[in-house]
């Protein structure tokens, strides 16, 4: 509830030196990526939401042959899955002539093609033994006995969220930081209820009324691109930003040669939410795909993850015919800033472009301080 003029806690916390963290990006962020952001001085990151417990043990162990220094893992806390088999009957018929467009058949049945981390015991051991530095959720959080495991550890927390009510709950969950995630990230929206309304706020409006209503570190997130939106950020009370779609063309990624033309070229102008591909609602470059959840036709979605299910097995059967158009594209609304940079110099452009901003600002506050003189 102080104004943000308090100093940089949030730094010494994750024993980085540049308020910069790259996004998990599950099914994109490698070992490599993770590793050169980290030695860099910002927070790496990978996403294993979508591993099961030994593939993130394998992972982890990976990233820690690349950097001695700290980096960050993160777990969807989603609820479970209720398969309703009607409802993925009738998904599975809707794409069936798609398919077959590709020669190809739909999946006889979809089933949940991963666990969610709220009740992935493996997992959670996985990480009270291999003690990452960092463990953050999205789509909610896990329960306190977890929160106490992994606090136990030594591993330092944070959490994702879309509203101030989703705030309230990390805080009082005993978060380290919360990640103010605003419309305009690519990926999946991190709302906690998918029933409830979703107040579709602004990184920036976000960020503020956080910073404004939390002793919490605060991470902005979302359409954050460059050294002049990590400023704006740090300007409204952020500790730090959090990059995703910056770093998605990364030679470290593992994005497929579709996904890599796609946002580097005109198509990255054009961003757009869909729930079709996976189930939940999720901002990606607007493909096939997107267009297709858009049909007046299409019944309602499975649960997330497994409609999922089907959204990989269409992707795979497309392009192996040449066709990337069905790619879960996602990335955030300022898409076309993207560059084509290896990760450890998008970092040097980023301080750059961040210092430059810095400097700019300062100069403004020199002349309206020279104004109010007069």
């Amino acid at each position: 509830m102080t104004q943000q003029t308090r100093r940089n806690t949030l730094m010494p916390l994750l024993g980085i030196t540049k308020p910069i963290i790259q996004a998990p990006m599950a099914g994109v962020s490698t070992p490599a990526l993770a590793a050169a952001v980290s030695n860099a001085g910002g927070l790496g990151s990978l996403g294993v939401g979508a591993m099961n417990a030994e593939s993130a043990r394998n992972v982890i162990r990976e990233t820690r042959a690349l950097t001695d220094k700290p980096f960050n893992i993160n777990v969807f806390c989603h609820r479970p899955a209720q398969a309703k088999e009607a409802v993925e009957k009738a998904w599975i018929d809707w794409l069936a002539p798609l398919f077959a467009q590709y020669d190809a058949k739909p999946p006889q049945k979809l089933g949940e093609i991963y666990t969610s981390f709220v009740v992935d015991e493996a997992m959670l051991k996985v990480f009270v033994e291999e003690k990452p530095a960092i463990v953050s959720f999205h789509f909610g959080l896990p329960s306190k006995q977890y929160v106490d495991a992994l606090r136990g550890a030594g591993i330092t927390l944070m959490a994702a969220v879309t509203n101030l009510r989703e705030a309230e709950q990390v805080a009082a969950a005993g978060m380290d930081a919360i990640i103010a995630q605003g419309i305009e990230a690519g990926g999946h929206r991190g709302v906690f209820d998918t029933e409830a309304d979703d107040d579709r706020i602004g990184t920036f409006a976000l960020t503020r009324l956080i910073a404004r209503q939390f002793d919490l570190p605060v991470i902005a997130a979302g359409g954050i691109m460059d050294g002049a939106g990590i400023a704006a950020a740090l300007a409204l009370g952020a500790q730090a930003a959090q990059l995703g779609t910056a770093f998605v063309p990364c030679k470290e990624t593992s994005i497929d040669a579709g996904f890599r033309r796609a946002i580097l070229s005109d198509a990255a102008n054009r961003t757009t939410f869909t729930a079709a591909i996976s189930g939940r609602v999720a901002r990606g470059i607007v493909n096939k795909f997107t267009e297709l959840g858009r049909s007046a036709g299409a019944p309602p979605n499975p649960d997330y993850p497994i409609t999922y299910d089907a959204g990989k097995a269409l992707h795979a059967a497309a392009k192996a015919k040449g066709e990337f158009g069905y790619g879960a594209q996602w990335a955030g609304q300022a898409a076309a800033l993207a560059r084509e940079l290896p990760a450890a110099e998008l970092m040097v452009q980023l301080v750059a472009e961040l210092e430059e901003s810095i400097g700019g600002l300062q100069e403004y506050a020199q002349a309206l301080r020279m104004t109010s003189t007069l």
